[in-house]
């Protein structure tokens, strides 16, 4: 393909392993709230959003629906967490690949975005321990929508904004672990780029529908010398 505008990424499995620090900083805001140390993998899947993770997890734990307010409550005290278990995490580490193709990309002025099922606050925390979160002024976050497809189509808007008109979608790389994030890049038009860094192996990726199945980071992203 030719050059991309702008490159997309997700975050855990793609950048980085938070080393199960963001299932550490729920199960400490549902004890303190409600006495139950949740275990969010019992009741979510890799790949879906923080409002999706908290209320699944809320509503098989405690019993009920949340309510708004309930549901602002452990999101706000999950973040609240969330910089001491990823401080605290021993399995924290950025994939390979990852801190040398960065500033790489940004030294040859592509755009590079964020795409994630995380709210905005805790993708950056989670970025911040390495050092990361500076390359992404922009992206789609779980804040913006419980729809990985929206939130994409959220980021692509926003990489429009910064350049000032409206971007084609074909020229825009999503880079994801997941079938989900495949998926989410077809549903905006964009390219899907699978990186067998996470859960699922380059296989499974391509069976998903990847347009582009790389083993890790290290290995060229299209459109990119």
């Amino acid at each position: 393909m030719q050059r991309p505008l702008a490159i997309l990424f997700d975050i855990d499995g793609t950048l980085i392993t938070t080393g199960g620090a963001g299932a550490t900083s729920w199960r400490w805001a549902f004890d303190e709230l409600y006495g139950v140390p949740a275990d969010i993998g019992a009741f979510t899947d890799a790949g879906m959003t923080d409002p999706e993770v908290g209320r699944l997890t809320f509503l098989n734990v405690v019993g009920h629906e949340p309510s708004d307010q309930e549901l602002a409550a452990v999101m706000a005290k999950r973040l609240a967490y969330l910089p001491r278990a990823v401080a605290e995490s021993k399995g924290y580490r950025v994939l390979d690949g990852v801190e040398e193709l960065l500033p790489r990309l940004a030294d040859e002025g592509f755009l590079l975005g964020l795409t994630t099922g995380g709210v905005e606050a805790a993708a950056h925390i989670k970025l911040a321990r390495a050092n990361l979160s500076h390359y992404f002024p922009f992206g789609g976050y779980g804040s913006d929508s419980t729809d990985r497809t929206e939130l994409t189509k959220k980021a692509i808007e926003r990489a429009g904004t910064i350049l000032a008109r409206k971007l084609d979608p074909s020229l825009v790389l999503v880079v994801g672990d997941t079938p989900l994030d495949i998926a989410a890049a077809h549903g905006a038009g964009a390219v899907a780029v699978g990186v067998a860094s996470g859960h699922f192996g380059q296989e499974e990726l391509g069976a998903a529908g990847a347009d582009y199945v790389l083993g890790s980071l290290r290995e060229a992203l299209p459109g990119v010398a």
